[in-house]
């Protein structure tokens, strides 16, 4: 599909239109999301984000429901996945799906799934033996931090950072051993950083994203229709082959 980007504005953090060659009349289809998310969405701003798993996604999305093209704000991954934003029709933000944030929000139907991987510096060794020692980094407000919290439960306090960027480069900078995130996105950093950077390991969580919707949204049985398409049809499995930097079911597993 063709893509054409018109116009900056200012929604929440920053927006950018995304139009597709031949869409008309309905205006575009409202996209929240927490930049950056290399892979899922390359660009650092709304501005200059030119392709991605979910972007595309989003993209076809908006198509198959009649919409003009896409509309993408910047949003923070905290307040959005507790339920405090509106203003948008999705977010797409690798958000796995949980109970507790399900009763602030409703979620689409599954569209990834991922388990939390371990991303270190070259050279790095993380074993069961020694994991609970290591010095963790994670995202603030995701299922990685609460896995650290509740399971792992590593003899030093975890760093948590608001967004990915400082979490990288806090690892890169060797302010931390090692960063627990999903098992796709550390597989894309590693694959971006020239060799600096591997994935070692991952934990088994059986997670699962879902876009988010504001609750008792209208729009939730058309889009979980369009995305169940998508899987069907091998489309997201083409965008992940594309965009993400690895296979996941490449990298061992090992026990907390």
């Amino acid at each position: 599909m063709r893509k054409v980007l018109i116009g900056v504005g200012a929604v929440l953090l920053g927006l950018v239109v995304a139009v597709p060659a031949g869409a008309q009349g309905k205006g575009p289809l409202k996209v929240a999301t927490d930049l950056p998310a290399p892979g899922f969405w390359n660009g650092e701003t709304p501005d200059n984000v030119d392709g991605g798993f979910e972007y595309d996604m989003a993209l076809e999305i908006a198509d198959r429901l009649g919409y003009d093209g896409i509309e993408v704000s910047d949003v923070s991954f905290d307040a959005l996945v507790a339920g405090q934003l509106s203003g948008f029709d999705i977010a797409l933000s690798q958000v796995t799906i949980t109970e507790e944030r399900g009763e602030v929000v409703d979620f689409t139907t599954p569209y990834f799934a991922s388990d939390q991987g371990v991303l270190v510096l070259k050279g790095t060794k993380v074993t069961e033996r020694n994991a609970k020692k290591l010095q963790w980094g994670v995202q603030r407000a995701t299922t990685a931090q609460f896995f650290l919290k509740d399971v792992l439960k590593p003899k030093k306090k975890v760093r948590t950072y608001k967004q990915t960027v400082d979490l990288f480069a806090a690892l890169r900078a060797k302010q931390i051993d090692a960063v627990l995130l999903d098992t796709a996105i550390v597989l894309e950093q590693a694959a971006a950083s020239n060799g600096k950077l591997k994935v070692v390991a991952q934990y088994a969580t059986g997670e699962e994203y879902g876009g988010i919707l504001v609750q008792d949204s209208p729009l939730l049985t058309d889009i979980d229709a369009v995305i169940s398409a998508l899987k069907d049809e091998g489309f997201l499995n083409d965008l992940t082959a594309e965009y993400l930097g690895g296979d996941p079911s490449t990298v061992k597993f090992i026990e907390p």
